[in-house]
């Protein structure tokens, strides 16, 4: 396993990719109304790119045609922008990644159109939430599956949810995916320790139904196999050198829905800007 750590310097330039993610990732939640296409999604992150000076980690990755992966009800992850004109009660999940300066920010969100099923609102609710339950249990000196441990201990606390087993969190730096994996289940106190410098993307990925999936014939888009509704939420952060987390793609670092876990964020990216 070979783990990238990064320097003080080094995450700076992970904060402007994870601020352009983040950026482009509102644009997209505010444009994304019936009738819209996710194709338009695509090209409004494509000028957001554009316009801070940043490239795409997803365009041409394995060949990968797009900028931005958005999945439409049980699709969970991984579908292509299309031409299908978005509807009222669409589950939709976007992810987006960017390279600033040879780095990279990697983040998703899952939201819905117009009036959706409590049902679901529940779902994305579970996911979102797991999620920052994961990044609040890394502390410098404990283990990669204390991440793991949190999410699913959340997850399974909220309801019967398929936890999806083939895919998962990873490290992230000078390349999008890195060692190590992130598991979204499992025991706490496994894998490696976590140190100071180290980045990851944690990403659960849950439905309302079976975590079996199938990929489509397009070889990317990630379905689950009973057609139940998904969701994908996903945040980069780092242990930062006073030993506290960051959350390079969040808009404010992860200060809020850190500090409502009680968790005190890193103040040393916050002067990092555009």
């Amino acid at each position: 396993m070979n783990i990238q750590i990064k320097s003080l310097d080094e995450l700076k330039k992970m904060r402007l990719a994870g601020l352009v993610v983040g950026e482009a990732l509102l644009l997209m939640k505010e444009a994304a109304k019936a009738g819209v296409t996710t194709l338009e999604l695509d090209a409004i992150a494509a000028q957001h790119l554009r316009d801070r000076g940043a490239t795409s980690s997803f365009l041409g990755y394995h060949g990968y045609p797009n900028v931005l992966c958005a999945s439409v009800n049980h699709e969970i992850v991984h579908g292509i922008p299309n031409e299908r004109p978005l509807q009222n009660g669409d589950v939709l999940s976007i992810d987006f990644g960017a390279i600033v300066d040879g780095w990279h920010g990697d983040s998703a969100i899952s939201f819905g159109i117009g009036e959706i099923d409590p049902a679901d609102q529940k779902l994305m609710d579970t996911c979102d939430e797991s999620m920052w339950r994961g990044i609040a249990a890394a502390k410098v000196g404990g283990h990669l599956t204390d991440i793991s441990h949190a999410i699913q201990s959340y997850i399974d606390s909220q309801g019967k949810y398929g936890i999806l087993r083939e895919y998962g969190g990873h490290g992230i730096g000078s390349e999008m995916h890195q060692d190590p994996h992130v598991l979204n289940y499992g025991p706490a106190g496994q894998g490696p320790e976590l140190v100071v410098g180290l980045a990851l993307a944690i990403e659960p990925m849950i439905t309302r139904g079976s975590a079996t999936t199938k990929v489509l014939k397009d070889e990317w888009t990630v379905v689950s196999i009973d057609k139940s509704n998904g969701a994908h939420f996903e945040q980069s952060f780092a242990l930062m050198p006073d030993g506290k987390p960051y959350v390079l793609t969040s808009l404010d670092g992860g200060r809020e829905r850190l500090g409502r876990l009680g968790v005190e964020i890193s103040d040393l990216l916050d002067t990092v800007g555009f």
